[in-house]
């Protein structure tokens, strides 16, 4: 991890990926064409813990409230292009285990054509978020923002499939990489969870996450292995944009709190499971939008309790 350059906004979050329509099915409800995409979900999550500066593309027919909702959260949005065509769509349903989106239909769009161009203010981030898009445009983007203090990646098993050797490409370059339990055994060849990140660091990445949606998340560098569970819920509706929100609240407090030790990854990835069990509860970023911190505060807390205890001996 690379320490701050003194040109660099010290705080501010740059992500770059998409912001789409999503038409969702659930067995708990549906959602037409409600604001979905990696970079809307990040942002709102990020949003509670630092600023956040948005580059991506939407077509012009690009509802005026969801640009407002970006607004009323101080996302800045000087980054967002708007392009002749229509708007990345995505629709996808899950089924009673709901650990798997099923994706019905994808119509690119615009997001096809989606080349990102940093303006001086975005190269300046100290911190980086590349969501799931294509490993090259990932690429493309840290060639820009070389020297940012943090940067952390996301993929899916598109990519894997397609471009293997750009996504460890991508994974060497970066600090931390997100992947699903599905995207850690495609990209490693283990089946193992812990062994599947020991792979991938042995592969070149510094640090992994692996997203273990109602199981937690598994943390690993050469240095430190760690696992945080996911906050408890009960009254879930959508897991779309779950591993998003979870990044936002991971890289969020890392940037809110500028530090990188190990205590503060911890409490990052604690953050990051209490800003998915928020956005899951809802269809579209809604729950983020409307949470306060006071709510986040107290799920964070409830995540220390449950992993937090004073050791006694054992066998004395």
């Amino acid at each position: 991890m690379n320490p701050s350059q003194p040109e660099r906004v010290a705080r501010d979050i740059l992500v770059v990926g998409s912001v789409a329509l999503d038409s969702v099915r659930t067995p708990f409800g549906m959602a037409e064409e409600a604001l979905g995409g990696s970079a809307s979900y990040f942002s709102f999550s990020a949003g509670h813990y630092a600023p956040v500066r948005l580059v991506a593309v939407v077509g012009e027919d690009f509802p005026a409230v969801h640009r407002e909702a970006f607004e009323r959260r101080s996302v800045d949005l000087s980054g967002l292009e708007t392009a002749p065509g229509r708007t990345f769509r995505w629709r996808g349903e899950y089924h009673i285990e709901l650990g798997h989106a099923h994706t019905l239909e994808t119509q690119l769009n615009v997001f096809s054509d989606f080349h990102p161009r940093l303006a001086d203010v975005h190269r300046r981030c100290a911190f980086v978020f590349l969501a799931n898009i294509d490993p090259d445009l990932q690429l493309e983007v840290l060639a820009q923002t070389r020297g940012a203090r943090l940067a952390v990646s996301d993929t899916m098993n598109y990519w894997i499939a397609r471009k293997a050797d750009r996504v460890i490409e991508v994974l060497r370059r970066v600090d931390v990489a997100l992947l699903n339990e599905e995207e850690a055994r495609a990209l490693s060849g283990e089946t193992q969870l812990v062994r599947a990140a020991q792979r991938l660091i042995d592969l070149g990445a510094r640090a992994v996450i692996v997203k273990k949606g109602e199981h937690g998340a598994l943390y690993r560098s050469a240095e430190e292995l760690f696992v945080t569970p996911a906050y408890p819920v009960s009254g879930l509706q959508d897991p779309t944009g779950a591993g998003d929100s979870f990044a936002g609240g991971f890289l969020g407090w890392l940037a809110r709190s500028g530090r990188t030790d190990p205590q503060a990854l911890r409490q990052a990835m604690a953050c990051g499971s209490a800003m998915a069990s928020l956005a899951i509860e809802a269809f579209s970023p809604a729950r983020l939008m409307d949470a306060g911190t006071a709510e986040i505060t107290e799920r964070v807390r409830a995540i220390h309790r449950m992993t937090s205890f004073e050791l006694e001996s054992l066998f004395d």
